[in-house]
């Protein structure tokens, strides 16, 4: 909320929500409230490239809080 530009603010909420999503989709398959699907957990996923998309992510998402207000 406090990103220097919209473009930045609605950027933190997409990284934010795709993270967030993902877990709780997870719990869910793991306390069987929904049929399993096949996503994993972030941040420990069987491929690395998976991996390495989250870390960037993470790195941008960190750029973004760095140089607000």
């Amino acid at each position: 909320m406090k990103a220097l530009d919209s473009f930045g603010s609605l950027l933190a909420v997409g990284i934010t929500s795709l993270v967030g999503i993902q877990a709780i989709i997870n719990i869910a398959v793991v306390t069987s409230s929904m049929p399993a699907t096949g996503m994993s957990l972030p941040f420990f996923s069987y491929g690395g490239t998976a991996l390495l998309i989250l870390l960037c992510s993470m790195g941008i998402l960190l750029n973004i809080s760095r140089n607000c207000r």
